[in-house]
């Protein structure tokens, strides 16, 4: 008989385990995504994590179709991806159904996603994020929503306004310096997505007068960028964006983001902290990508259809909670653990529990047949609040003695006056 290889514990490279303590985080941060959110009026939604590849050709960007994404061919010889990010989706979404939906429409979504490349701080190959959009307005007030969510997120986390900055330019200066300095139409994807690298990249300028085959107009470029301090436009989203309490807004023309299909305003959320400075997140105005679904001649179909939106990863997320320390701390959903004394208080203990449940009690019941101090023991490891002990005198008495084994602290009660109990003590 052949030997079998013992499997490997070891998770896919690039990818998290998600152990109860790190659940919770999750959950979390999920949490005060989804509250933010829903007090701007956003709906959720959410789709397959399976796309056609032929959605992300030319909508998103060549580098991460071509180099990031993981795509097979299916049964059917379709080719098939998982999806890099959400937006692409969601305008299919929205475009599927542009006729019936009401615009403006507010949706938000947490999708995981999925890009193959080389795992470091702050980037991993799978990831939840939150996406945020309105589509159908096209105003500076649904650019200043748009910030002001991402900035309600951080401040429901948690954060100071001095703990991060949001870096806001638009799309609309970089194509008036590329009119200006004559760069091509053919050239300005490869260009802006140079630009968006800059600080990632050693020889920055070298590849950019590569790219633009002149290093004069290279220059030219970075020059005309450097000066650019602001616009009108930009002015007028900060005053917006202080009449809504958000104070944080910096004009940084170096801000460019890396997707094609960004029109307008983009902007990105910046850790302030010299240990973990760097983006966190961004997103900006995106009016031409919805119209790639429609065909010319439908109602609709090859018009500007605006929209506006961010995407916020849970992995930069937990980096800025841990960098401040802000880290919720861990509490187990269980409230009550029942320890059972001896074999013949099992099945009342299993009753007990029942009746605490249909009460909105979280309980488990210990069924180890251990010692009782181990049980009690193996509940506080878990971080389980309180714990009963069930055993004959309980069963006979019908009282029962509630131990909080933060505070040592103990209170007897018959079993309709245990919920009450728990629900006063936990808040």
């Amino acid at each position: 008989m052949t030997k079998r290889e013992k499997l490997s514990t070891e998770s896919y490279k690039g990818v998290r385990d998600f152990y109860p303590e790190d659940q919770f985080v999750q959950r979390y941060l999920f949490e005060h995504m989804e509250r933010v959110c829903e007090l701007f009026g956003y709906e959720e939604y959410n789709a397959s994590i399976l796309e056609p590849s032929e959605l992300y050709r030319s909508k998103t960007s060549e580098e991460i179709v071509n180099e990031q994404t993981y795509t097979f061919t299916d049964r059917g010889e379709r080719e098939v991806t998982l999806r890099p990010e959400m937006t692409p989706t969601f305008a299919r979404m929205i475009a599927a159904r542009q006729r019936e939906i009401p615009l403006p429409a507010r949706w938000y979504s947490i999708p995981n996603v999925f890009r193959y490349e080389r795992p470091q701080h702050g980037r991993l190959r799978e990831h939840w994020q939150l996406n945020a959009d309105i589509v159908g307005a096209s105003g500076v007030e649904a650019d200043a929503e748009i910030i002001a969510i991402a900035h309600g997120i951080m401040r429901s986390l948690g954060s100071d306004e001095r703990n991060f900055e949001i870096r806001v330019s638009d799309r609309r200066i970089l194509n008036a310096i590329y009119d200006n300095v004559g760069v091509s139409e053919e050239l300005r994807a490869e260009v802006t997505r140079l630009l968006d690298k800059r600080a990632k990249l050693k020889d920055f300028e070298k590849q950019l007068a590569t790219a633009l085959g002149n290093g004069a107009k290279a220059a030219s470029v970075l020059e005309q960028l450097e000066l650019t301090t602001s616009s009108r436009f930009l002015e007028e989203l900060r005053t917006v964006l202080e009449n809504m309490g958000v104070r944080n807004m910096v004009v940084d023309t170096k801000v460019t983001r890396g997707f094609d299909y960004y029109t307008g305003m983009v902007f990105e959320v910046y850790d302030t902290d010299e240990s973990n400075r760097r983006s966190m997140f961004g997103g900006g105005r995106y009016d031409n990508l919805l119209s790639l679904f429609l065909p010319t001649g439908q109602a609709g179909g090859g018009e500007s259809i605006p929209a506006v939106g961010f995407a916020m990863g849970d992995v930069t997320a937990r980096d800025f909670l841990e960098t401040h320390n802000l880290m919720p701390a861990y509490a187990p959903s269980t409230e009550l653990m029942l320890c059972v004394v001896e074999p013949e208080a099992m099945s009342h203990a299993v009753q007990l529990a029942q009746g605490l449940r249909r009460e909105d009690v979280t309980v488990a019941v210990n069924s180890s047949g251990k010692r009782i101090g181990d049980q009690i023991r193996n509940a506080d490891k878990m971080k389980i609040p309180f714990v009963i002990a069930v055993g004959a005198k309980e069963r006979e008495s019908g009282r029962y003695t509630i131990k909080n084994l933060s505070s040592g602290a103990e209170i007897t009660l018959p079993a309709d006056g245990i919920a009450e109990h728990l629900f006063s003590s936990l808040g």
